[in-house]
């Protein structure tokens, strides 16, 4: 049993007998409140509100909203009227009722003898704002959220700028790791640069609430970086302390040796590299951790769901042996050939080509935001396209070829970072098995590299390789049995998304939510009056 679980039952039963004894100050049975249903019909005659309530008693996640509402109606049969006890009876009613119902300085007054407390413009707007922050925390916590997409990673299924909701019924809510936290913002306070707005005195382990549905191949999924539990203050998620370290050690590599044949084939002066890269960030950055539920939301689409076997064949990814379609709004990168003059841009206007292009002296055309992976050679500007719209383009006067751009040489850069091991990129990559709960897997030289994350970081174990024998928690081990189950993300905008490709596998206990309705769409480009609100994106479903 998780100790979650555990102080779950402990503070039920602490809340339970403390009920039973203002039951019976209150001229009830006290047994009343191990009945259910019944037993919220006493309580709410107790304090007197009407059976309506009983609607949102049955609501799921509401319900915890109503009986907070009901404890703060019981302190005021109390005379507990203050502000500063009706928040100690919300935030530990386990503690709270117990004492009310076992202190005989405490009495229970029907709420017909009461009288009437007349509170001040001052409390009046604290119970409005409280009341206000305590029900939007339980709906963006339990229900849906808002969220903003930065990035061009899911373009054109997703654009710069789109405002979105995102359920946490579907796939469950999770139980927040820190609680204790500013409301309304992720990891960090408002107008500051890198100050926490969550304490970690309180940090829960995962637990997650039966949701509607499974994660299905091909939903669209926010979730926490799972790269992201490391980071630097001047670089937070856009470069990972892992990644920055393997840039450093790389950069070391180079300079002392002219190229990384030596770092990607000697594995003792990789070791010694990468420790020194270690050594070297440590000094030079201010390096933080985070918490799983206060890491950077990222939206991507899944691609693999536990159990499946994955692998890119020149862009095309095969599912257990079979072909999938690319996603209908998808983009990769392609050569638009050009017989030397500058495409105009009324027609990138026209076809809504946004990702990547260069002008012919290498800057970015103006009121565009640039990928700095492309660059512009050979009168051909290097953008990313639809599939679609790469064929309308060969139309168009002035360009002479639309080529699509495959990587085919071994990538460094692309998990499990090793290409004496396996020699992947982007556009070719695999086989690689997705791990499933439960799931037995034989631990050999080349899986090691591939889930020795899970294992270590993402499952919480003590992972050793002494020599060809590995060894985890202190024990040698041949096999290994998954905890979670892991998916595999990627973005539609195959050749500018940060995905798995790049940092690998996301654990379930980073799942969030699913990408539900596009609610307002705004070009960061254009002014007000110069298209900003982009009519046809809005209120449309995410798919």
């Amino acid at each position: 049993m998780s100790i979650y679980i555990l102080l779950s039952i402990l503070f039920m039963i602490s809340s339970i007998v403390g009920l039973w004894k203002i039951f019976e100050k209150a001229g009830q049975k006290g047994w009343y409140i191990l009945i259910p249903f019944y037993n919220f019909y006493i309580w709410l005659k107790i304090i007197k509100k009407p059976l309506w309530w009983y609607i949102f008693i049955i609501i799921p996640f509401i319900n915890v909203f109503t009986l907070l509402l009901m404890v703060v109606e019981v302190d005021k049969c109390f005379k507990k009227n203050g502000l500063g006890a009706q928040a100690l009876s919300v935030l530990f009613p386990f503690a709270y009722l117990p004492y009310l119902g076992f202190s005989n300085k405490e009495q229970y007054t029907h709420p017909d003898k009461l009288k009437v407390v007349k509170k001040s413009g001052y409390r009046e707007w604290a119970d409005a704002i409280i009341f206000a922050v305590i029900a939007a925390t339980i709906i963006r916590t339990f229900f849906i959220e808002a969220y903003t997409i930065p990035t061009s990673s899911m373009e054109k299924t997703l654009l710069i700028g789109d405002f979105l909701f995102v359920s946490k019924i579907n796939y469950g809510p999770k139980i927040p790791n820190t609680p204790l936290a500013f409301p309304f913002v992720h990891h960090t306070l408002p107008l500051t640069k890198d100050t926490k707005s969550y304490l970690e005195w309180i940090n829960l382990p995962y637990y997650r609430f039966p949701g509607l549905q499974k994660i299905k191949n091909y939903d669209v999924v926010v979730f926490n970086y799972p790269d992201g539990d490391t980071l630097t203050k001047e670089f937070q998620s856009n470069e990972s302390y892992y990644a920055l370290v393997r840039k450093v050690a790389m950069q070391y590599a180079y300079n002392e040796n002219g190229d990384f044949k030596k770092y990607t084939q000697d594995k003792a002066y990789k070791a010694s590299v990468m420790q020194n890269a270690k050594e070297y960030v440590k000094q030079n950055f201010h390096v933080i951790a985070r918490p799983v539920d206060k890491r950077e939301n990222f939206i991507k689409r899944c691609i693999a769901i536990p159990g499946d076997s994955l692998k890119i064949v020149n862009k095309v990814i095969y599912l257990n042996g079979k072909a999938m379609p690319f996603p209908k709004e998808s983009e990769f990168l392609y050569k638009v050939k050009t017989d030397g003059q500058l495409i105009s841009n009324s027609v990138f206007k026209k076809y809504d080509i946004t990702d990547g292009r260069r002008n012919l002296d290498g800057q970015p055309t103006p009121s565009q935001v640039f990928s700095t992976y492309f660059y512009f050679t050979d009168n051909s500007y290097q953008v990313s396209l639809t599939q679609s719209v790469a064929e309308k383009l060969k139309s168009v006067p002035g360009i002479t070829g639309v080529e699509p751009m495959i990587q085919n040489q071994p990538d460094i850069d692309v998990f499990p970072y090793d290409t004496n091991v396996v020699k992947w990129n982007i556009d070719n990559y695999g086989s690689i098995w997705i791990p499933k709960k439960g799931a037995t897997i034989a631990l050999t030289e080349k899986n090691v590299i591939i889930y020795r994350r899970c294992i270590e970081i993402f499952e919480g174990n003590k992972f050793e390789v002494k020599g060809d024998k590995i060894f985890i928690n202190g024990s040698p081990a041949t096999t290994y049995t998954f905890k979670m189950d892991y998916y595999w993300m990627m973005g539609d905008n195959r050749h500018n998304s940060a995905d798995s490709r790049y940092w690998g596998f996301v654990p379930e206990d980073h799942i969030v939510g699913k990408a539900m309705f596009v609610w307002l769409s705004l070009d960061p480009n254009r002014g007000l009056f110069e298209g900003k609100i982009r009519w046809s994106k809005m209120f449309r479903l995410v798919k």
